[in-house]
C-alpha cells in the first residue's frame, strides 16, 4: 500500500511539474516570444559583408589589362583564441610568420574582436589555415586585383591598394565606375563563430563595371619595348612615348621608363611609379617652332615660300648671339623647319606680334588640360607678360621659358594632323567629342610638308619609315642646373605623324638626359619613333604608300636639332 502511494504521489508530482512546464512554455511563447527570439538572433545572427566584383579594365581588343581575382583573408577574434600557444603556432607555421611575431601580435590584442593575421590568400592556402579547426580564426572572401601586362601597363592603368581602392591611374580616376557597391547578408553562426547558413540577404552586391580603353595592347608592348631599349642604350635618366589616334584623339599607347611591377610593390621605388608623360615638364625646345611658323602664315605677310635671310649663320639679339651650326644663307620657312634654324625662326620671330605667338601656344593645347583625366596631370607653363623683351620673343618662338608634357605637345601636333582641328584627348574607347578648329586648313596643310621636310632633308631623316611618309619635329632641349642651362645635360624628343598625307598616328618620344654629347633628337629620339609607329601602322592594317616614300627612304643626317 505505500508502494502504490509513493508511485501515486510521484505521478501527480510528474504531472504537476508538466503543467507546469507547458503553462510557462505558453506563456514565453505568448508574451514572451518576440523578446527571446531577439535575445537569440543576438547570440547567432549576424551581419555579413559581401565584397563586391571590381570591374575589369580591357584594351580595344578586350583583353584584360586589370582583372579580380577571388581570394581568402584570414582573421582572428583574440578574444576566442586559446591560451595554449602551441594551437596559435600551428597558424603561424602554416602562414610562415615567425613564432615570436605571431604571438606578439594576436596577444596584444585581446581586449579587441577583430585584427586581420593575414591578407589576400589563395583560395587553397586559406583552406589548409581554416581546415586546422583553431578557435577564433576565420576566414573572409575577398578580391586581389592583379594586372597581366605587368610594368608594361603599369603606368596607363595604376593600381589598387590592398582594400581594392584605387590608388594611381585610371584604377583612381575611375575608382566610383570600377569598384561597384558591396552587399550584406544575415547569417546564422554557431559558437565557434562558424557560418551554419545563410538567414537572409539584406543588400545584394553591385558588381563594378568595366571600363574599355581605347588602348590597344598590341602597340602598348611595341612602345614600351622600344622606349626601354633606347633608355637602356644610352644611359637615359628616363623616357616616355605617346600615341595617339590621329583621326580621333583616342590614345593608343603611353609608356614610361623607369616602370614597375603592380602586381609585386614590395620594394616599390615611389619615383618610378608616376606617370611621366602626364606629370614630368620640360621645355620643349624646337618642337614648337612649327606653331610660330603657323602664326608667320596665318598673318598673311608670309607664304611657305617666303625667305628669311640667315646670314652670317649667327645673330646678336640684347647681347645674345643666337647661331646655328653652320651659315645656311637665305632659307623658306620650310628649310628653317626642316634644318631647325635658330636663327631663321629668331628673325621671324621679331617680325611678329608676340601675344599671336602665345595666343598660338595656347590655342592648340599648351599650358592646358588635354582632357584625359589622368590623375596628377600638369598645365605645364605659358609666361604671361605685358611687355615682352626682344630676348624672350626670341626664345620664346624656339621653345624656351615655356613647359609642356609629352602628352600636351602629342596633343599640339594632333591639332596639325588633324587638319587644324584641336581635339581633347581621351583614353576610352567610345564617342568622342568634336573638335575646335584654331588653325586654317590650308595652314595646318603647309606645316604638314614643312615637318614632312624634316624627315626627307633636314635633322629627322632617322625617323623615316620605308612605305609611310611621315612628318614630324626632332628637339634638343638644354636642362636647367644650378648655374643656368647646362650643356651636358638635355633631352632629346621627336614628334611626329603618319602618313604625311592621311595621318592615322601622332607619336611624341622623349629621352631624358642621354649619356651621349651631341645626340640629339634627331640621333636618338627619332629612331624609337621610326620602329614604333612602323609596327603600329601595319598592326593596324595602314596600306603603305612605295612611291611617296622613295625620298624618305634616301633620306639624310644634318643641320641642329
Amino acid at each position: 500500500m505505500n508502494i502504490d502511494l509513493r508511485v501515486r504521489f510521484s505521478l501527480m508530482v510528474i504531472t504537476v511539474a508538466f503543467l507546469a512546464l507547458s503553462v510557462r512554455l505558453v506563456y514565453l511563447e505568448t508574451f514572451k516570444g518576440d523578446f527571446l527570439q531577439d535575445q537569440g538572433d543576438a547570440r547567432t545572427i549576424r551581419m555579413e559583408r559581401i565584397h563586391a566584383h571590381r570591374g575589369m579594365i580591357l584594351d580595344a581588343l578586350n583583353k584584360p589589362l586589370a582583372v579580380s581575382t577571388p581570394v581568402t583573408s584570414i582573421w582572428a577574434n583574440p578574444s576566442e583564441l586559446p591560451t595554449d600557444s602551441a594551437q596559435l603556432l600551428r597558424i603561424a607555421d602554416e602562414l610562415g610568420i615567425p613564432h615570436e611575431r605571431f604571438l606578439e601580435r594576436v596577444t596584444g590584442a585581446r581586449d579587441r574582436n577583430f585584427i586581420y593575421i593575414t591578407r589576400h590568400l589563395p583560395p587553397a592556402v586559406a583552406s589548409r589555415v581554416l581546415s586546422l579547426e583553431v578557435p577564433g580564426i576565420y576566414g573572409e572572401r575577398e578580391y586581389k586585383r592583379f594586372y597581366p601586362s605587368a610594368e608594361v601597363g603599369a603606368h596607363l592603368v595604376g593600381f589598387t591598394n590592398i582594400d581594392d581602392t584605387g590608388q594611381e591611374g585610371l584604377e583612381l580616376a575611375f575608382d566610383d565606375w570600377l569598384a561597384g557597391k558591396p552587399g550584406k547578408k544575415k547569417v546564422l553562426k554557431n559558437l565557434h563563430g562558424e557560418i551554419v547558413r545563410d538567414v537572409l540577404p539584406v543588400a545584394e552586391a553591385v558588381p563594378g563595371r568595366a571600363l574599355q580603353l581605347s588602348v590597344d595592347l598590341r602597340l602598348q608592348y611595341l612602345a614600351y619595348r622600344e622606349l626601354k631599349s633606347a633608355v637602356a642604350e644610352y644611359g637615359a635618366q628616363s623616357g616616355s612615348i605617346v600615341l595617339l589616334d590621329a583621326e580621333s584623339g583616342r590614345l593608343l599607347a603611353m609608356a614610361n621608363q623607369p616602370s614597375f611591377n603592380p602586381n609585386n610593390r614590395r620594394a616599390l621605388d615611389l619615383d618610378a611609379v608616376r606617370n611621366r608623360a602626364v606629370t614630368d615638364v620640360f621645355e620643349p625646345g624646337s618642337t614648337v617652332k612649327p606653331f610660330t611658323v603657323a602664326v608667320a602664315l596665318n598673318s598673311g605677310d608670309y607664304l611657305p615660300e617666303s625667305v628669311i635671310d640667315t646670314n652670317p649663320g649667327f645673330f646678336k639679339v640684347a647681347g645674345k648671339v643666337i647661331h646655328d651650326p653652320s651659315n645656311r644663307g637665305e632659307m623658306d620657312l620650310g628649310a628653317i623647319i626642316a634644318h631647325s634654324s635658330q636663327v631663321g625662326i629668331s628673325r621671324l620671330a621679331l617680325t611678329l606680334n608676340e601675344h599671336e605667338v602665345w595666343d598660338m601656344f595656347r590655342a592648340v593645347g599648351l599650358g592646358e588640360p588635354t582632357g584625359i583625366g589622368y590623375p596628377g596631370e600638369r598645365n605645364g607653363y605659358l609666361p604671361t607678360r605685358r611687355d615682352w623683351r626682344d630676348i624672350e620673343r626670341v626664345t620664346f618662338a624656339y621653345g624656351y621659358g615655356l613647359t609642356v608634357t609629352p602628352l600636351q605637345l602629342a596633343g599640339a601636333y594632333l591639332t596639325i594632323a588633324s587638319g587644324g582641328i584641336r581635339r581633347d584627348i581621351t583614353v576610352l574607347e567610345g564617342p568622342v567629342r568634336e573638335g575646335q578648329r584654331v588653325m586654317p586648313t590650308e595652314v595646318a596643310g603647309a606645316l604638314k610638308d614643312m615637318l614632312a621636310r624634316v624627315v626627307t632633308e633636314g635633322t629627322g631623316s632617322l625617323a623615316a619609315i620605308d612605305g609611310y611618309p611621315v612628318a614630324g619635329k626632332t628637339g634638343t632641349a638644354r636642362k636647367i642646373g644650378e648655374d643656368g642651362y647646362e650643356d651636358t645635360r638635355h633631352l632629346a624628343f621627336f614628334s611626329g605623324m603618319a602618313p604625311v598625307e592621311s595621318p592615322r598616328i601622332v607619336g611624341v618620344v622623349l629621352i631624358n638626359e642621354p649619356d651621349a654629347r651631341n645626340a640629339g633628337g634627331g640621333k636618338i629620339a627619332a629612331p624609337v619613333f621610326s620602329r614604333v609607329v612602323e609596327g603600329a601602322l601595319r598592326m593596324m592594317n595602314e596600306p603603305p604608300e612605295r612611291a611617296s616614300s622613295i625620298a624618305q627612304a634616301t633620306a639624310h643626317t644634318g643641320g641642329s636639332t
